[in-house]
């Protein structure tokens, strides 16, 4: 690829102080959108793959009563 062929509108050059505030971002997500996201980065870091579905075996969901 050329140089010149580089479309140069569709990236940018910052600094780190120019990054996003997410605190502000996460904070405006409910509660479910949270999990949800919290789960999604476990996934991509502790992939289990099959051994997930033996937790199961050893493992009891336990429900609290709300106070």
């Amino acid at each position: 690829m050329n140089l010149e062929e580089i479309d140069r509108s569709s990236f940018s050059v910052g600094t780190f102080a120019d990054e996003p505030d997410d605190l502000a971002y996460w904070l405006s997500q409910t509660p479910a959108d949270r999990l949800a996201g919290i789960e999604f980065l476990r996934r991509q870091f502790y992939d289990y793959g099959k051994a997930e579905q033996e937790f199961y075996r050893f493992f009891e969901v336990a429900e609290l009563e709300r106070r």
